[in-house]
């Protein structure tokens, strides 16, 4: 009978164990949630704001431009949907701009280490508990790299995980959220520092070239500064969890790879050429992103009538269904890249103009501030008191190559609206009515 007991005890004590093991390995293959702790944006100072007038007057001193060059950048400005409080680096300000190595520094330098110098100190974090550092800045690619300057200028550690991202675009900074969350995934009990932002002082445009010539009238300075975590513990302060990230890449199509070219005209100027063609480019990568995005999100009620006017469509060639995507997220950051991007993907999606108004604003405000726009939409939100726990945020970037890159997140705290962003001395004035040619 003791026997008996015995190797019935034993049996016992073996499935216990295997039962542990089957416990353990399934939390540890479980994907560890990405948090976001907080966020940072530049503000630049009110000396550096660059008007209508300013730049027609700047055009015309320069004479880099000829007459017709000048009255095509004017007209595009006045219908850019910016406002006079964005701003250009100091190096553009100066008659002729200076393009030079050191004012491209300078400018990274100002906007990088303000807002992980802000950062930090919101936070409280020793620069020595980064465990990842990510940045990405396309037209800039020094040697050393952006990830050494931001090392060398905080003392970071001698072990920690860098990259530099460089000729992404304007979807670049959610890139970069997606390669710090595969390196969160793989290293545990970490803290990621991603820093988006965009090199102004070696954009500009010299030439003629009409395609060329647009991006002068866009592009502004800015950057942010993004905190994430895997810790456990940082659950308790984390504003948000990254639910999903999804990027689509349209390179392998011509007319999606050629939409935004950096490139040389004739006459040897070298500048960033947008398409006549970038809209329906943007489309077509939007649906794509949105085919594979939507049966994650979507609640099934919206999923089973898509599918049934997909089904009808083919019989009967009547209109597909557009979800209603207000059910699956309560607020959307859309790349301030223009006035016709935003315009484009409200049309596209079925929103609201409120919907798009953190994007209409933040283009008002700040200009295109390139991979750094969704955080200065996400500030906006923040200023305005909007989100709140349990709510969704979905940021949708769009840059070169051609690619349209989603993440989607989740408050999962109590905001504190009294702290102060990037928006805080201005947000009062804001939603205001932004005519389609703006006189400044």
């Amino acid at each position: 009978m003791c026997i008996i007991f015995s190797s019935e005890y034993g049996v016992a004590i073996a499935i216990a164990i295997a039962s542990l093991l089957l416990v353990y390995l399934f939390s540890s293959s479980k994907a560890r949630p990405i948090y976001l702790i907080d966020s940072c944006c530049y503000l630049p100072p009110p000396n550096l704001r660059a008007t209508a007038a300013n730049y027609i007057e700047h055009f015309e001193l320069c004479g880099a431009h000829e007459r017709e060059g000048i009255d095509f950048q004017t007209k595009m400005i006045k219908r850019s949907g910016i406002g006079c409080e964005a701003c250009l680096p100091v190096s553009v300000h100066q008659i002729p701009p200076d393009k030079s190595l050191s004012c491209t520094q300078e400018e990274t330098e100002t906007v990088l280490f303000t807002v992980v110098k802000d950062l930090l100190s919101k936070q409280s974090i020793n620069p020595k508990s980064i465990d990842i550092l990510v940045t990405n800045c396309s037209i800039f690619c020094p040697t050393p790299s952006i990830t050494s300057m931001i090392i060398n200028k905080f003392g970071l550690r001698s072990n920690i995980k860098s990259v530099s991202l460089s000729g992404m675009g304007c979807s670049a900074g959610l890139v970069a959220i997606g390669l710090a969350k595969d390196l969160l995934r793989v290293q545990g009990n970490s803290l990621a520092l991603v820093l988006s932002m965009e090199a102004v002082t070696p954009s500009g445009y010299d030439g003629s070239i009409r395609s060329m010539l647009l991006a002068n009238t866009l592009f502004r300075m800015g950057g942010a500064a993004v905190l994430l975590s895997n810790k456990k513990q940082d659950r308790l302060r984390a504003k948000y969890k990254l639910r999903y990230l999804l990027r689509t890449h349209m390179g392998s199509d011509d007319q999606s790879y050629h939409s935004v070219i950096q490139k040389e005209d004739g006459a040897g100027s070298v500048g960033v050429a947008l398409s006549r063609s970038l809209l329906h480019v943007a489309a077509n990568a939007l649906k794509i992103n949105l085919t594979e995005l939507g049966p994650s999100c979507l609640p099934l009620s919206e999923q089973l009538l898509y599918g049934w006017s997909v089904f009808q469509n083919a019989a009967t060639k009547r209109e597909v269904y557009v979800p209603n995507f207000k059910k699956a997220f309560e607020h959307f950051c859309i790349h301030a890249g223009g006035k016709a991007i935003i315009d484009a993907v409200e049309e596209r999606l079925r929103l609201k103009k409120e919907d798009g108004e953190a994007s209409r604003m933040t283009l008002h405000r700040f200009g295109n501030t390139s991979s750094s726009s969704v955080w200065y939409e996400l500030s906006y939100l923040e200023a305005k008191g909007r989100i709140r726990k349990g709510d969704r945020v979905w940021q949708i970037a769009f840059g070169s190559g051609f690619k349209c890159n989603s993440a989607v997140w989740e408050c999962i705290s109590e905001q504190d609206h009294n702290i102060r962003n990037v928006w805080s001395s201005s947000i009062h004035l804001y939603p205001i009515q932004i005519p389609d040619v703006i006189d400044h």
